[in-house]
């Protein structure tokens, strides 16, 4: 059983760092198998199909990161209902923690090919999969601001994720400094950004 699961983390890593590199479509399983040393009996036992390890490289990141959202949220609410910061860090703070993992950096860049890429299929999947994630929030935020009618709250949270996703992926003009460590420079990522969004939000 061990060894099938290292043969799957394999292949899903492996998929991870090439979807990074050359996206989805410029990815062919031959590259994968070379780069996890399996053969493609392996790719098809574990995945099936090329689409089906698409959808799982997103499962295997966005499961725990949907959870520990959930779970910050709930606590959240049950803490104070009306505390806008405290619901906007648990939509925050799971996602950049993902950057701090040793893998994760690749799930990053994963992500931000799911929204450069055309990909229906798996824009489909992560609608049906972790719709209920955003929706959960969005009840939330809109308990806080009941002055906003559900299309605008869509429209804003919809920019606060954007937001989110490229702080994740580091793009932007504020590099870590010297001296300054992974984990606190992620955490004054999400403390800009839960201030900025919370603004947006209010505004």
């Amino acid at each position: 059983m061990t060894s099938h699961f290292n043969t799957k983390e394999r292949i899903l890593h492996a998929a991870e760092d090439l979807f990074a590199q050359h996206g989805f479509a410029g990815t062919s399983l031959r590259q994968v198998t070379s780069r996890a040393d399996v053969n493609i009996a392996a790719v098809n036992y574990h995945f099936g199909s090329k689409e089906n390890l698409v959808n799982e490289v997103f499962k295997h990141r966005m499961d725990d990161m949907s959870e520990k959202r959930l779970s910050a949220l709930a606590k959240a609410v049950e803490n104070d209902p009306n505390d806008l910061e405290g619901i906007l860090l648990a939509f925050i703070q799971p996602a950049l923690a993902l950057t701090l993992d040793r893998h994760g950096g690749a799930f990053v860049r994963v992500l931000a090919r799911a929204y450069a890429e055309k990909n229906d299929g798996l824009r489909n999947f992560l609608s049906e999969n972790y719709g209920q994630v955003l929706r959960e929030f969005a009840k939330a935020i809109a308990h806080c601001l009941p002055q906003l009618s559900k299309e605008e709250l869509y429209w804003r949270m919809d920019f606060v994720a954007g937001a989110l996703t490229y702080a994740m992926a580091d793009f932007g003009l504020i590099k870590r400094q010297n001296g300054v460590s992974e984990k606190a420079h992620c955490e004054k990522a999400a403390q800009h950004l839960i201030r900025f969004a919370k603004a947006g939000l209010q505004a």
